[in-house]
């Protein structure tokens, strides 16, 4: 093979070289870009939600605040979980309803139902309700509008330390942008 078609071999692989790279680079790039923008919506386990007249903004969630200045108690609230989709406003998208979690240091754990409502720039928290303390959560499920929480509790004549047995369906609705205890859908 002579010297100049070697040379031209060589220069045209360079070039095919970097024609590769670049396009590689154009794509990684503009998908970051598109990723990112999807990252910038609020995800409903890092929205603010109002429990007990209290905001509070989880963070891949989680929620801690002390219990008092300078204390080393912790009040911690956190993401459950026995999530449901569906549409609870009337808007046609999907919001969220799931249960919370929350632990100040004693033996009680406190079940809140939570909502978060779909919209542009993600999901915007509501308020939460209580639902129980010790209770055994089972299923939560958007029906009509409406959600539906079943869980077991303990018994009226069994202490809170009593395995939960009882079965218990409570029904909430979200009416002017808040989450309300209702009566079910007959």
């Amino acid at each position: 093979m002579k010297k100049s078609s070697i040379i031209a071999i060589v220069m045209i692989s360079a070039l095919v070289v970097i024609f590769v790279a670049l396009g590689i680079y154009k794509f990684k790039f503009t998908n970051s870009k598109s990723l990112f923008a999807l990252n910038d919506k609020i995800e409903f386990k890092n929205a603010t939600y109002i429990i007990e007249g209290q905001a509070l903004t989880l963070r891949n969630g989680n929620f801690e605040s002390e219990i008092a200045t300078d204390s080393a108690s912790k009040i911690v609230t956190r993401y459950f979980g026995n999530e449901a989709f569906g549409d609870l406003n009337g808007d046609g998208q999907a919001d969220v309803a799931f249960l919370l979690t929350q632990n100040g240091g004693g033996s009680g754990t406190f079940y809140y139902v939570a909502v978060a409502l779909a919209g542009a720039k993600g999901y915007a928290g509501l308020n939460a309700i209580f639902l129980g303390d010790r209770i055994a959560p089972q299923t939560t499920e958007i029906r009509d509008g409406q959600i539906i929480v079943n869980f077991a509790v303990q018994k009226n004549d069994e202490p809170l330390t009593a395995i939960p047995s009882l079965a218990v369906s409570k029904y909430f609705q979200v009416v002017d942008n808040q989450l309300v205890s209702v009566e079910p859908i007959k």
